[in-house]
């Protein structure tokens, strides 16, 4: 099976929520790899790869988040698999 990658915009209320520490968690337990950030205008932005089943099941999950998140929308594009074999939080950029 080939791995595919999703690049995802998380908008609404996102940060301050522990989004970032729930995606990790999220990510890891469904084996998926690659990263999760706080962007400087508010959103929380995620490179996500792995099987498909795997990365469209983090992609529903992601649209409720963390308990304290409320998510108005997910921006989801194509991305390049990097080949990344964890699922990490970065600086916010």
């Amino acid at each position: 099976m080939v791995p595919i990658a999703r690049h995802l915009m998380i908008l609404g209320r996102v940060q301050g929520v522990f989004y970032r520490n729930w995606a990790v968690d999220e990510a890891s337990r469904l084996g998926l790899a690659g990263w999760v950030r706080n962007r400087m205008d508010g959103c929380v932005e995620v490179q996500v790869e792995g099987l498909e089943e795997a990365v469209a099941h983090f992609i529903a999950l992601a649209h409720e988040g963390p308990p304290a998140a409320r998510v108005a929308r997910i921006d989801v594009s194509d991305a390049v698999v990097e080949g990344l074999t964890s699922f990490q939080k970065r600086p916010t950029c």
